[in-house]
């Protein structure tokens, strides 16, 4: 295994979380992914909406992968809290 192998286990670059609750008539998605930019920094690329649909995007830039990462590990423990899970 080589280590960009292993620093991907570390660090994830893609998420995909999922909210359903049948009696709110609530299937809502977060989708979460840190791409390197063509300045040699990152972006993390959130998307959100109801199952189904087309989801509402937003673009974050970072200085580094390691920034982008942190910030989606924050994002998925802050959906966490509201009830998202894998």
């Amino acid at each position: 295994m080589s280590s960009a192998d292993e620093q991907g286990e570390i660090f994830p670059t893609r998420l995909k979380l999922r909210r359903i609750d049948p009696e709110r008539n609530m299937r809502r998605f977060y989708l979460m992914q840190v791409q390197p930019d063509l300045f040699g920094g990152a972006s993390l690329i959130r998307e959100w909406g109801r199952i189904g649909n087309r989801g509402r995007v937003l673009v974050e830039h970072h200085a580094d992968e390691g920034e982008a990462a942190t910030a989606l590990l924050n994002m998925a423990r802050a959906k966490g809290r509201r009830g998202y899970g894998s």
